[in-house]
């Protein structure tokens, strides 16, 4: 007589299957595919937009209205820019060389145009290998999370500084 449960034996776990660094699942892979896409379509956006005005000086702010996208509604209610502000001209700038007037246009945008630089490669890198390079088993959420939680600090801090000296 076979044993009770017998149906339910474990099958062995393909490689694909294995979430812990042996190989990714599918659909981790195309996400991270997707991801590099999309970091890649908007650096492509950053240098199709125009971040200087007519007399050739680099703008602060609005590039993003070239885009058919609407001016930023806290700066229209308040008068005030809001923290992300400047995010997209900095990008623009920054994809030019033009460091200094792109951290003018918003530092944090700087920054982050940076972060997404590298991780651009990293995840298609990690998404065509099928391995998440450089990050610890069990540890990816709580970096992800860390660092979306330190760049919306800055972004609160600079904001602030903004705010203070207007």
């Amino acid at each position: 007589m076979p044993p009770l449960n017998a149906d339910r034996v474990a099958k062995p776990a393909s490689p694909n299957d294995s979430p812990d660094g042996g190989g990714r699942r599918w659909y981790v892979r195309v996400v991270l595919i997707i991801v590099a896409i999309l970091l890649a379509t908007i650096f492509g956006i950053a240098t199709w937009i125009q971040p200087y005005d007519e007399a050739g000086r680099p703008r602060t702010m609005a590039t993003h209205t070239q885009l058919g996208v609407p001016e930023c509604n806290f700066l229209a209610w308040t008068g005030k820019p809001c923290p992300s502000c400047g995010m997209s001209t900095s990008f623009a700038l920054l994809v030019r060389g033009d460091v200094g007037a792109s951290l003018r246009a918003n530092w944090v945008g700087t920054l982050i145009a940076l972060l997404w630089a590298l991780l651009l490669p990293w995840a298609l890198l990690s998404g065509l290998r099928g391995r998440i390079f450089f990050i610890p088993r069990g540890r990816g959420d709580l970096i992800a999370t860390s660092i979306v939680g330190v760049f919306l600090v800055l972004m609160m801090v600079r904001w602030g500084l903004v705010l203070v000296s207007r």
